[in-house]
């Protein structure tokens, strides 16, 4: 059988997580969908810009995430398109990140939204948050080396 045509692909990404938060471990997340939420994400119309996840009572759960209702789908569904919804980790994953998480300065940020082998996936992240000083700092990285890579273009094009 033949994978299907989503398989792999990238359907949603939180952009300012790489901004906000230095990134230290990812772990691959289940979702528990209800309805018509998964073709709806298979359309692309998620966003976790917002998102953020907590640990209650040995569960984890995704907040703020947005899934728009599937127009061709049951129109009467009772889905709340920014409900908490369930995330699927193994309780080790779950107790380590609820450890790390409660440290100063730490938590858990939703990276992006894929899907894999049919079933929906969510990459979280356990990021620390970054100073305004850090985030200039890493904005003057990123710059320099653009310029560095503009010079190295300008310089082969002169030998060509």
């Amino acid at each position: 059988m033949g994978a299907k045509k989503n398989d792999g692909k990238q359907l949603a990404q939180n952009k300012k997580a790489s901004h906000d938060y230095f990134i230290e471990d990812t772990y691959e997340a289940g979702i528990v969908l209800m309805g018509t939420e998964i073709k709806a994400l298979r359309m692309g119309k998620a966003n976790i810009g917002d998102a953020f996840a907590t640990i209650r009572n040995g569960e984890m759960f995704i907040h703020n995430m947005h899934i728009s209702p599937f127009e061709q789908g049951n129109r009467h569904n009772p889905t709340d398109p920014t409900r908490a919804r369930k995330l699927l980790l193994h309780k080790q994953q779950i107790h380590k990140l609820l450890g790390q998480s409660k440290q100063e300065g730490y938590s858990i940020v939703p990276l992006k939204i894929y899907v894999r082998n049919g079933y929906a996936k969510l990459l979280i992240g356990l990021g620390k948050g970054k100073k305004q000083y850090d985030k200039r700092d890493t904005a003057a990285k990123r710059d320099a080396q653009r310029d560095i890579q503009r010079a190295l273009r300008e310089k082969q094009k002169v030998v060509r």
